[in-house]
């Protein structure tokens, strides 16, 4: 089992704007199916609390979505079937099935979930991912590079992080996307 860090980012590697908006990182059927399998790998994923509150909208998709396409129906049913942990100082309680709220996650903590885990464990927010990547914890790196640069916003990737990694995958998608998969060395 590993820890895999994946992220949809603009070219010069931010995963929102200045503004806080990612609508520019909207993934295409082909990206979505692509992110789909990976986080498929997963049997747990980690999360900060914007990222949790944003991917909420899976509970019930079809809220939202209305009909849902069949890219979309499959995250779904990746969502109902992982175990979540949610990393928060601020939040009060979850509402999702299979999550449970941590006020800290210490190295170990994260150690030990990737030892125990039947998948892979999924970390998703480059704030929560960040000190994962420093302490070279993070096994797996998948970025989904979307054809825009915005300037400015929150980093994919933190200062201060050194990885050693080795291209184990390249994917040109046709909306101009491009996946890079990394392995730790």
């Amino acid at each position: 089992m590993a820890l895999v860090y994946t992220a949809l980012c603009s070219l010069d590697g931010y995963v929102v704007d200045a503004d806080g908006s990612f609508d520019w990182a909207q993934p295409s059927p082909e990206v979505h199916r692509a992110v789909n399998a990976i986080e498929r790998r997963a049997s747990t994923i980690v999360l900060g609390r914007r990222t949790y509150e944003v991917l909420t909208v899976w509970d019930d998709p079809a809220a939202v979505f209305g009909e849902l396409p069949p890219e979309i129906a499959e995250y779904a049913e990746v969502w109902a079937g992982i175990d979540k942990v949610v990393v928060s100082s601020t939040l009060a309680e979850v509402s999702t099935a299979r999550t449970r709220l941590v006020r800290t996650l210490a190295a170990d903590d994260v150690r030990d979930l990737v030892a125990s885990a039947r998948g892979d464990v999924s970390i998703g927010g480059p704030t929560t991912a960040a000190p994962f990547l420093r302490a070279g914890l993070v096994e797996a790196i998948d970025l989904f590079v979307s054809p825009v640069v915005v300037g400015g916003g929150t980093r994919a990737l933190p200062d201060g992080a050194r990885l050693d990694l080795t291209l184990t995958r390249t994917h040109a998608f046709a909306d101009g996307t491009v996946h890079l998969a990394y392995a730790r060395r």
